[in-house]
């Protein structure tokens, strides 16, 4: 996987790259990119950068929470605060550069870094202690302050390059012998130990990050890294831009690209990533495309890509660009010249595409400001668990500012919960959902297994659902149950057609349920006690500024829209329901239903 070079290139180029001024880094941005000397510096942007930093050094120099920081173990967060005094406190734009007041600060937060830092050069983050990962985090802002730190060639700052080494070289103890946690850890690491490297070479850095390449990084044919989650993805794309770029390993970047282009298509019109395929908590979560914003930055310099030229200019006009990049990685652009560059290539967007990325069971389907979302790809058997997906949520369909958040089906046949798709078949413009839910009852156990003492073994029965002292595996099973359920979804220039057919015994509460997004209008339907709308016949209509978006017709037989979740949540008294405008229809099998979305 590496480029062809020896072990004695590698550590010199590693070292070159900060040495001095920022300008070796730039070689080794063009040794990669083909750039040339004629690159133009975005000076507004800088401009914007330098602006908002210095808010937020003004900010922190108000505060004096260096305490809190140590008993809440906080110390990614003290990271950033770091590197974003250096930014200022080294850019000759800015109203702190040179500042005694800003070098102060700075100087006691190293300490307080340095006191709390462990003999092995770990750090604790909340729950995590003495945590190798969580530390390789906090590297990367670190070690951009060292650099841009030493660049500043600023002889009065060396106490404060001194401390910085310190914690540095103490931290990089931790990440060539320490261990990880998840998938993204190894190259969070990796990346921590090319960024060492770069600082202060040495061959055990290099040879940590070769055992760890040497697993390969996976990333699929649908371009998703393994845990298929937007925030790792984010940090994965970031380690391997920093690798690419320190240990001069250009082939990195495509698995980046592709990734990058992936989430093209999981960008919403409003910024928002879809998520409800991720292996990890963001399944559940909300979260905009900000934060893939230096990498679309530096690929689309790099690749002369114009959809990522696209995506740069679209997150730089989002709500949250200001607070979550503006103000915090100044850093980060002043110790990469390349992110400063201007994108010479003409942003060229897509706005109408049917996406089916089939090893992850996602369909995403743009017509215009209409957005559509399908998915069936949970990780089966279900398990509630970071790092498997169990997302309910099969359908979601965005008109502008009316949002669907979701649709799921659920059903009262032994409260085994809602509909979990068992992949998605596309026949035409129509993808087909199906789930066949499977339960059944236990017999005596035979002569051989019995025990006078009815100490049987703790054990899960064999369909999962529950756990007790039965000795399920020994026993026979009989009156198997199946529900089977086939949801077909016929899209045609933004109206979806829905058809459901849910059979198996008969009399089985079916309930589809459907939320829209906080503060959404609902109009057509009846509320009960609880405010939940239940569609009896007719069409409803969801409506949120100058959009709206219409469903049904409804049907209503039964009113018990609670408890839909399965036991696995209810016996924790849990729930999946979020907050929204839900929107019931109801049946009982055998339940076949259609209806459209438009």
């Amino acid at each position: 996987m590496r480029t062809k070079l020896s072990r004695d290139e590698f550590i010199k180029l590693g070292g070159l790259s900060l040495l001095g001024v920022l300008t070796p880094n730039l070689t080794f941005a063009r040794s990669i990119s083909g750039l040339d000397d004629a690159m133009i510096s975005d000076k507004e942007l800088i401009k914007k950068f330098v602006q908002n930093n210095d808010i937020r050094v003004a900010d922190i120099l108000k505060t004096d929470d260096l305490d809190r920081v140590h008993k809440l173990s906080i110390f990614r967060g003290l990271g950033s605060e770091i590197s974003i005094m250096v930014a200022s406190l080294c850019h000759n734009m800015s109203q702190f550069y040179k500042s005694e007041a800003v070098a102060k600060r700075i100087d006691q937060s190293l300490d307080a870094m340095l006191r709390v830092q462990y003999d092995n050069g770990t750090l604790d983050a909340g729950g995590n202690r003495q945590s190798p990962p969580d530390t390789g985090f906090i590297l990367e802002y670190m070690c951009a302050s060292a650099a841009v730190l030493r660049s500043s060639k600023n002889k009065e700052l060396q106490v404060l390059e001194d401390k910085f080494k310190t914690f540095i070289l103490n931290a990089g103890e931790a990440m060539v012998t320490g261990g990880v946690h998840t998938p993204n850890h190894r190259w969070v690491v990796s990346a921590a130990l090319a960024n060492i490297n770069a600082l202060y070479p040495h061959p055990k850095y290099i040879q940590r990050i070769d055992q760890w390449l040497a697993e390969g990084v996976y990333l699929n044919a649908d371009g998703h890294y393994s845990e298929r989650s937007g925030v790792y993805s984010a940090v994965i794309n970031k380690a391997l831009i920093t690798m690419a770029r320190l240990l001069n390993m250009p082939e990195l970047l495509e698995k980046v690209s592709k990734n990058l282009e992936t989430y093209y298509y999981h960008t919403e019109p409003n910024g928002d990533v879809v998520s409800v395929d991720s292996r990890r908590q963001d399944q559940f979560m909300t979260g905009t495309v900000t934060k893939f914003y230096l990498q679309y930055r530096f690929m689309a310099i790099y690749k002369k890509n114009p959809l990522f030229a696209y995506m740069v200019k679209f997150i730089e006009n989002l709500p949250d660009f200001e607070k979550s990049v503006l103000s915090r990685d100044l850093v980060l652009v002043m110790e990469n010249e390349m992110l400063q560059q201007d994108i010479a290539v003409k942003p060229e967007p897509i706005t109408d595409y049917e996406m089916f990325f089939v090893l992850s069971n996602l369909a995403r389907i743009r017509r215009g400001d209409t957005s559509i979302t399908l998915f069936g790809g949970n990780d089966k058997p279900i398990r509630i668990v970071s790092g498997r997906s169990s997302n309910p949520n099969f359908l979601m369909y965005r008109k502008g500012d009316a949002i669907l958040k979701y649709m799921r089906l659920s059903t009262s046949f032994f409260r085994m919960g809602y509909f979990s798709s068992d992949g998605i078949k596309k026949q035409g413009n129509t993808y087909i959902l199906n789930e066949t839910k499977e339960a059944h009852y236990y017999q005596p156990l035979e002569e051989n297994y019995l025990r006078e003492d009815g100490d049987y073994e703790l054990s899960e029965s064999l369909d999962r659902r529950f756990w007790n002292k039965m000795d399920f595996k020994s026993r026979r099973i009989s009156d198997l149950k199946q529900q089977h359920t086939i949801i077909e979804i016929t899209e045609d220039n933004g109206t979806l057609d829905l058809d459901f057919k849910v059979e198996g015994p008969p009399n089985i509460e079916v309930t589809i349920e459907m939320c829209f997004k906080e503060g959404s209008h609902f109009s057509g339907a009846d509320q009960d006690a609880e405010g939940n709308f239940l569609l009896e016949s007719d069409y409803g209509i969801a409506s949120a500024g100058a959009d709206s978006i219409k469903v049904g017709p409804g049907k209503l037989e039964h009113l018990n829209v609670n408890r839909l979740d399965s036991e696995q949540y209810t016996y924790h008294q849990g729930s999946l329901r979020t907050d929204g405008v839900h929107v019931y229809i109801t049946g009982f099998t055998p339940f076949h239903h259609k209806m459209t979305i438009e």
